[in-house]
């Protein structure tokens, strides 16, 4: 069975973004997230919930491409950013309980003025 595509927004300074992501909704689709992938959209991502909110770590092993993680509080308010580089073994640890993260191109954050305490929405 594939992914299933919903759209997201953040609402920030700089204004509405909107996305279309990925919903890594199983362990194995988690497991697998954006690795492989030679290619990702402005605005294209993958976000991974979790229920309940957990502290989490990603890496980027497989992972041929940078990207943004962008991890969500159960408000929708993003506590923080990070950069993973490709094929990258350091962990990027959420640093509290977060009920999602958003996998988007790398910079693509920094380019729209997306940064901590924006609020992120999408359909469960």
């Amino acid at each position: 069975m594939g992914l299933t595509r919903v759209p997201l927004t953040i609402r920030s300074g700089s204004g509405d973004h909107r996305f279309a992501v990925d919903i890594a909704a199983t362990f194995e689709e988690q497991e697998k997230g954006l690795m492989f992938r030679r290619s990702l959209g402005p605005d294209e991502g993958m976000i991974f919930p979790y229920d309940p909110p957990q502290e989490v770590a990603f890496w980027m092993k497989n992972t041929l491409i940078p990207l943004d993680l962008v991890y969500i509080r159960a408000d929708g308010q993003i506590a923080r950013i990070t950069r993973g580089e490709p094929m990258s073994l350091q962990t990027l640890p959420s640093g509290e309980p977060v009920a999602a993260v958003l996998e988007i191109r790398g910079g693509r954050a920094a380019e729209l003025g997306i940064r901590d305490g924006d609020l992120v929405n999408w359909q469960r």
